[in-house]
């Protein structure tokens, strides 16, 4: 199908739908605030789907629509502006900046890398260090600007081993898109999906309880694609014989990076030592939440002020705020409001309505993430697809009795996998395309989904229905 006849057929699709949600007679007992949110949902899915208007815009226009249709108050679109959420992230920028300035990131790569004596060393080493920056760097596509330098430095170290390289060109954004379950500020969809439950069920996940949930399902699912990629992408001949990558190699890639300068060995510079015990400071305050009942966007805001400091900081403020993705910020502002209106309203519980509630809590989970995995194929913005599955499965979740924190973790940690096509996510399109630097093709990227996805799905099933019981979220209510 031509991208015109696509974006004809869904727009024909749109305006269907909302025909018959205008004529009164149609589906009885949906009131009008619902039918108003259903045709602007609907326009604005069709529209994320089939038209090449940028994403944000297109939820700033239906966050718009419903506030002047009345569904939802200008309190609540702009309200969401200044969602606890929205400053940890932007907070979590700021500290990312002062990180990435100071050299820690060139450093640890040669910690950790340079250690490698065997492929799959390397391989699990560098999976390793690709998890951990879940904590220190928010959103996915910056994590891996962040990474594409230390991949390079690994690229020409092993510059006679081409299979190699393409392996690791495919690693790389296939571990930084399933590690970031391991935190709150890992991806946007997930402060999507903390503020839909929050106004759908009054159920709060701090950075504590999630990283407890999240972390280890990144590490399972990080190590196991690793191990993915690594057969998929490689053959024996490839896997054998010694490796080594120096910290020369990696130095003459990173140190003249823009924003990572500084030396990766010897002593540690005041300004990294400075900035390493704050990002420590920091995430260790975000994890005893619980004791000191600080918030989280508190305690970074607290750490974005000292990290741009005059006397103790790395990055000047100024510098710190242009890398903050506003436009992302906005995205998700604008999509926690279509979700307020989904639930208030009560769209999301009568488009679940009809579905069959009879069915046993490990079916229903499995149907979820069965879902949420196969929705990057129609909604490339991993946010986007948050905010249009997460208010409908916590709907759903309630009417078959299950644990609507359980489900709407499922669907999220589910929608992490997009690895399908190089316009999937920004991470994959990104290493899909390095000028002079060997790299992977779509047929990869095909094969690789097609052991992926089933793997990745089971493990996210796996820990729904046994491991995340034993932390305190129980399959049902």
């Amino acid at each position: 199908m031509t991208p015109t006849l696509r974006q004809s057929t869904l727009l024909c699709l749109a305006l269907s739908l909302c025909a018959l949600l205008v004529v009164p007679g149609n589906f009885p007992g949906l009131s009008g605030d619902a039918r108003l949110t259903l045709a602007v949902f609907a326009l604005a899915t069709c529209a994320w789907i089939g038209t090449p208007i940028d994403d944000t815009y297109i939820a700033l226009g239906a966050g718009l629509a419903l506030t002047a249709t009345g569904v939802i108050s200008s309190d609540t679109l702009f309200g969401t502006l200044g969602d606890a959420t929205v400053w940890l992230l932007i907070c979590a920028f700021v500290l990312a900046a002062a990180v990435a300035r100071s050299g820690l990131a060139g450093r640890a790569a040669v910690f950790l890398v340079s250690g490698a004596r065997s492929v799959r060393q390397l391989t699990h080493l560098t999976t390793a260090a690709l998890v951990v920056t879940a904590f220190a760097v928010p959103a996915t596509s910056g994590r891996a600007a962040l990474a594409l330098p230390v991949f390079l430095a690994l690229a020409k170290a092993l510059a006679g081993r081409g299979r190699l390289v393409v392996m690791l060109a495919l690693l790389f954004p296939t571990v930084i898109l399933l590690s970031a379950v391991a935190t709150l500020i890992g991806a946007g969809a997930h402060l999507i999906t903390v503020s839909v439950l929050w106004e759908s069920t009054g159920e709060r996940i701090g950075f504590a309880q999630w990283l407890l949930l999240g972390l280890p399902l990144a590490i399972a699912s990080s190590h196991l694609a690793a191990e993915a990629v690594l057969w998929t992408t490689t053959r024996r001949a490839d896997r054998t014989g010694p490796i080594r990558v120096t910290p020369e190699q990696i130095r003459d890639h990173v140190r003249d990076t823009e924003g990572m300068g500084g030396p990766v060995t010897g002593p540690w510079e005041p300004a990294e030592t400075r900035c390493a015990l704050l990002l420590a400071t920091v995430v260790a305050l975000w994890c005893s939440e619980p004791l000191h009942q600080v918030p989280p966007a508190m305690v970074a805001l607290i750490g974005a002020v000292v990290a741009s400091s005059p006397a103790l900081g790395t990055v000047r403020l100024k510098d710190a705020l242009r890398t903050v993705p506003w436009s992302l910020l906005l995205f998700m502002a604008a999509t926690m409001a279509m979700g307020v209106a989904m639930a208030d309203s009560g769209a999301a519980r009568w488009l679940v309505s009809g579905l069959p509630v009879e069915v046993s809590p490990w079916l229903f989970l499995a149907v979820v993430i069965l879902v949420s995995t196969a929705a990057h194929l129609v909604l490339q913005s991993r946010s986007a697809r948050s905010s249009v599955l997460v208010p409908l499965v916590i709907a759903a979740a309630a009417g078959a009795g299950v644990n609507p924190v359980a489900a709407a973790l499922a669907s999220t940690a589910a929608a992490g996998f997009c690895h399908t096509l190089p316009a999937s996510a920004k991470p994959v399109t990104l290493f899909a395309d390095i000028p002079g630097t060997p790299t992977y093709t779509p047929r990869d990227l095909l094969r690789l989904s097609a052991v992926l996805a089933p793997l990745t799905a089971a493990l996210v099933l796996l820990f729904a229905l046994a491991v995340w019981p034993l932390l305190g979220v129980p399959v049902v209510r």
